[in-house]
């Protein structure tokens, strides 16, 4: 256990980054699952930039790697 007051206090701030991260990767996901879901390309191309927003936002704050956020985007711009 941690000794000093700041150590504790780094915990507490680190679990609560933790769990907002895992939030907004899980939003993430399922607008992706939303978007390969889509029956038409009208309805796919209508979440589409809203999808790439999300992807871009978790790369620039490292939830995910900036090339992992490429590749994500790529796949799917081929669905719409």
């Amino acid at each position: 256990m941690a000794n000093h007051k700041s150590a504790l206090k780094r915990i507490r701030s680190n679990e609560t980054k933790k769990t907002l991260n895992k939030l907004q990767h899980k939003t993430t996901r399922n607008a992706i699952k939303k978007l390969k879901e889509a029956k038409t390309k009208k309805e796919a191309s209508k979440l589409f930039p809203e999808v790439v927003s999300k992807i871009d936002k978790l790369a620039k704050k490292n939830i995910i790697h900036k090339n992992k956020a490429s590749n994500l985007k790529s796949k799917l711009s081929k669905l719409t």
